[in-house]
């Protein structure tokens, strides 16, 4: 297996980062998934179809796709696999969003809280300088896990299990990426206590990104070199609504040493501060520490499974 598709869309990442909206495939995924946010006779059943049948058509979509790409040539295949796991993937625009909100949070809150509703779906206008600095570090740690690790965990781990299966590793992997941000855009616009017809996408989504959250948290405690940020996590993780964005965003709390809070939601490290603007900006650097480190070891994984199939 080649690690080209990885490093195909880390360049991207890092030279075009985020497509316009009008041009971006997961904003066409998110006008599908728009009609089904309303009142139904049967709404479990409803959300439960959806959340089963769109991702997996948008996958089979990007599957046949790079399968098609396959038949002009192996690195127009593991191109375009690139080009569609770059496409599940966000980070650089919302590190961006988030520093903007840590730079104005004390010259001009008003604009941090106009710029945090780009990033946490949370009423800003009561909060203070610290809960917009925290909401932005909230906000990059738990993106790391939903907008990049993820989908790169997803194309890996498909890769290998397609190789053991004897298919052809890109289009199984590119698919497997797509279909783990269908998940997540669906659970992004329907997750939500009061849409029934969310709450299959919202347990789906909780299903997957069991092992990508771990796993950011992991790499985001290296990113701070403060491995002992893991196990102070577990103190806080049962006030945390998610099973799962309570790794990266306690993980982020301890090692830059404050207090993450969502006011009448959760508190993370409660006994600290909320973070001052250097805490706060060390925390979205982290992330894109994180990031860069994520992007690596899935193009070395990749590197090494293709080694393994050759010798096998």
């Amino acid at each position: 297996m080649t690690p080209v598709p990885v490093l195909v869309a880390g360049a991207l990442e890092a030279l075009v980062g985020e497509p316009p909206t009008r041009y971006h495939p997961v904003a066409w995924f998110g006008r599908l998934v728009a009609p089904l946010d309303r009142e139904w006779a049967r709404p479990l059943a409803v959300g439960a179809l959806g959340a089963f049948a769109l991702p997996l058509a948008a996958a089979g979509a990007v599957a046949a796709a790079v399968v098609l790409a396959g038949t002009w040539s192996a690195l127009s295949a593991a191109a375009l696999a690139g080009a569609a796991l770059f496409l599940s993937t966000s980070l650089r625009g919302l590190l961006a969003a988030a520093a903007a909100v840590v730079a104005d949070s004390d010259t001009d809150p008003d604009a941090a809280r106009d710029g945090l509703l780009a990033l946490a779906g949370r009423d800003a206008s009561a909060l203070s300088p610290g809960q917009l600095r925290s909401a932005a570090v909230e906000s990059a740690a738990e993106n790391l896990a939903d907008g990049l690790v993820a989908p790169l965990s997803a194309f890996v781990v498909a890769a290998a299990v397609a190789a053991v299966a004897g298919v052809p590793a890109l289009p199984v992997a590119a698919a497997a990426a797509t279909w783990v941000k269908g998940v997540n855009t669906m659970d992004s616009m329907l997750g939500y206590p009061d849409k029934r017809v969310g709450t299959p996408a919202a347990l789906l989504d909780d299903a997957v990104m069991w092992l990508p959250a771990r796993l950011s948290a992991l790499v985001l405690a290296v990113a701070l070199v403060d491995l002992r940020s893991l196990a102070r996590t577990r103190e806080w993780l049962d006030g945390v609504p998610s099973p799962n964005s309570g790794w990266p965003m306690g993980v982020a709390a301890a090692g830059l040493a404050v207090r993450l809070e969502k006011p009448g939601v959760y508190v993370l490290n409660p006994e600290a501060g909320l973070p001052d603007t250097m805490a706060a900006r060390r925390g979205v650097r982290a992330v894109a520490v994180a990031g860069v480190l994520s992007y690596a070891l899935a193009a070395l994984a990749l590197t090494a499974l293709g080694e393994v199939t050759a010798w096998s």
